[in-house]
C-alpha cells in the first residue's frame, strides 16, 4: 500500500483506519459477548449449558432432604390388599419342636409388597342376539355399544395408554410398538397410533373450547412462544396458561399475526398477561401487562460483565424488590411504591448518561443503532408498569417460567422426534398435550380422564372447577 504524499491525505488515511479499528473492535467485542453468552445471561435455554447450570435468580441455601411443610408421597400401606399371604413358624426356634396349626398365633407385624403379577390385555366379547316379535313378527336385534364398530378393535383404556406414551410419554411409535409387543405380545399397527391420535383431537374440540373460555376469565395468564419444526420448516408452538390450564397451538408466525380469533383469545383478554417483553404482546391493548423479571435479570447479568455500572445497580434493584414482596407473592406498601419508583426513574436516567447514544448507520441511511444496554434502556423506560407489576399487584408473578415449563415438554418430544412431519401431527400435540397439561395441573389422573374423553364421557375436572 503506498502511503500519502501530503499530511492532509495522511491524516485523512489516520481517520479511516482509526474507524476501521473502531468497528472492529466493536465487532470483537460482540462476538466475545456471543461467545460468554450462557443461560444467566441471555435467552439461551439452560440445557445449553452443560454442567454448569445456574438459575438467573439466586437461590437460598438450604438443607438436604425434604423441607418444613412439604407432604411428601412416601409409599404406604393400604388398608385392604389384594392377596394375604400367613406367614406362621412351624417349629420352635429353641426345642425345634413341631407347631401344629391349632397353636395360637399373635400377629406381630405386617409387610406389604406392590408388584405387577401379570400385565394382559383383557379381552371382552360382544353377542348381539336377534329374534322375531311373538306379537307382531318384527325382527329385532341388540345393538352393539357406541364406539364398538368393528369385529376386532381397540378399547378405549389403550387409546389412552397409546395416546398418553405418544404425545406425553415422547415415545415413537416404533418404541410405542416395540413396548406392546413385549407386555402383551400383541402387533400394534402404526395407522392403529395415528388413528388414536386424531380421534382423540377430534373428540377433545369441546374441552379445548372450555380451557379457552376459563383462560379468557381468568385473572392471570402467562404467554410464550418457542420454534418447532413441521414438515420441515420453522412453526410457531405458542401458550398460554396458569396454574389450573394450558392452551397451545401451532402456527407459521410468531407475532400478532399469529392470534388469529379462532386459534387465540388474546385479542379479546382483558386480564394480567405476563410474557417476556415481546414487542407484539403490546398490541394486545385489552389486556394489562407484566413483563418477566427473570429475563431481564439474565440481560442485566450479561451487562454487568462487559462492566456496566447502571446495570448492576439495577440488577441489585430488582432482587431487592423480589426479596421484599416475599419473591413476588406479596405487593408493596404505597409509600414504599413511590420510593422503588423514584430508585427506579434514577437509575434509567444513570443508564442514559453511561450508555453511548445511537450512531448513524456507516452508509448514511437507514436506522441508527443502539448498544445492546440502550436497548434495554428503551424496553425499561418505556414499559416501567409492566416491569414493576409484581411489586404493584398481588397476583401479578414475578416470572414468566409457568410459561416456560407449559413448552419445556415440547422441546423433549423434539429432541426425541427431531420434528413434527406433518401439521396434522403438530396440531394433534397442541391439543392433546393442553388437556393433559390442565388435567396435571388439577391434580387429577391423565390416564383416566383421556378414557373418559374416549368413552364419551365428561371429563372430572369439569366438575372439580365447578
Amino acid at each position: 500500500m503506498k502511503l500519502p504524499d501530503t499530511i492532509e491525505a495522511c491524516h485523512e488515511l489516520i481517520h479511516q483506519l482509526l474507524a476501521t479499528v473502531g468497528l472492529l473492535q466493536n465487532r470483537v467485542s460482540d462476538l466475545e459477548q456471543k461467545l460468554n453468552q450462557n443461560s444467566r445471561n441471555s435467552s439461551r435455554p439452560p440445557s445449553s449449558d452443560g454442567f454448569k447450570k445456574q438459575p438467573a435468580i439466586p437461590k437460598k441455601k438450604k438443607k438436604q432432604g425434604g423441607q418444613q411443610g412439604h407432604k411428601g408421597n412416601t409409599l404406604k400401606m393400604v388398608a385392604h390388599p389384594d392377596e394375604i399371604e400367613d406367614i406362621k413358624p412351624d417349629q420352635c426356634r429353641h426345642c425345634h419342636q413341631h407347631l401344629s396349626p391349632a397353636t395360637e398365633f399373635t400377629l406381630n407385624s405386617r409387610r406389604q409388597q406392590f408388584d405387577l403379577p401379570e400385565i394382559k390385555l383383557y379381552i371382552k366379547e360382544f353377542r348381539s342376539y336377534g329374534c322375531t316379535c311373538p306379537h307382531c313378527g318384527t325382527q329385532n336385534q341388540g345393538e352393539f355399544p357406541a364406539g364398538v364398530q368393528a369385529p376386532v378393535q381397540y378399547g378405549p383404556g389403550v387409546r389412552s395408554l397409546v395416546t398418553l406414551l405418544h404425545q406425553n410419554g415422547c415415545m415413537s411409535m416404533s418404541k410405542i410398538q416395540q413396548l406392546f409387543d413385549d407386555l402383551f405380545s400383541v402387533p400394534l399397527n402404526e395407522a392403529t397410533i395415528v388413528q388414536c391420535q386424531n380421534d382423540a383431537y377430534d373428540r377433545l374440540q369441546a374441552e379445548e373450547d372450555y380451557i379457552k373460555t376459563q383462560l379468557l376469565n381468568a385473572e392471570v395468564n402467562n404467554a410464550d412462544e418457542s420454534g418447532v419444526r413441521v414438515e420441515g420448516c420453522g412453526h410457531w408452538l405458542h401458550t398460554l396458561g396458569n396454574t389450573s390450564y394450558t392452551y397451545q397451538f401451532v402456527h407459521k408466525k410468531r407475532g400478532s399475526k399469529a392470534h388469529e380469533p379462532h386459534l387465540s383469545i388474546l385479542p379479546d383478554y382483558q386480564g394480567w398477561l405476563i410474557h417476556d417483553c415481546y414487542a407484539f404482546y403490546f398490541l394486545f391493548e385489552k389486556a394489562k401487562h407484566g413483563v418477566c423479571g427473570a429475563h431481564l435479570l439474565r440481560e442485566l447479568k450479561g451487562l454487568m460483565e462487559t462492566g456496566s455500572s447502571w446495570a448492576e445497580k439495577f440488577h441489585h434493584f430488582l432482587l431487592k424488590l423480589y426479596n421484599d414482596t416475599a419473591q413476588g407473592t406479596k405487593k408493596l406498601p404505597p409509600k414504599e411504591q413511590d420510593k422503588a419508583l423514584n430508585t427506579y426513574d434514577s437509575l434509567i436516567w444513570e443508564g442514559y448518561r453511561e450508555e453511548p447514544p445511537p450512531q448513524p448507520p456507516p452508509s448514511g441511511r437507514g436506522r441508527y443503532s443502539n448498544t445492546k444496554g440502550r436497548n434495554l434502556l428503551n424496553r425499561l423506560d418505556n414499559y416501567r408498569e409492566a416491569v414493576l407489576a409484581f411489586a404493584w399487584h398481588k397476583c401479578v408473578p414475578f416470572t414468566n417460567n409457568l410459561a416456560e415449563r407449559d413448552i419445556r415438554p415440547t422441546k423433549s418430544k423434539l429432541k426425541v422426534a427431531g420434528c413434527f412431519r406433518t401439521l396434522k401431527g403438530a396440531q394433534n400435540y397442541a391439543r392433546i398435550y393442553s388437556f393433559i397439561s390442565t388435567v396435571r395441573k388439577l391434580q387429577l389422573n391423565p390416564f383416566k380422564e383421556l378414557r373418559n374423553i374416549f368413552e364419551g364421557k365428561i371429563p372430572s375436572y369439569r366438575f372439580a372447577t365447578t
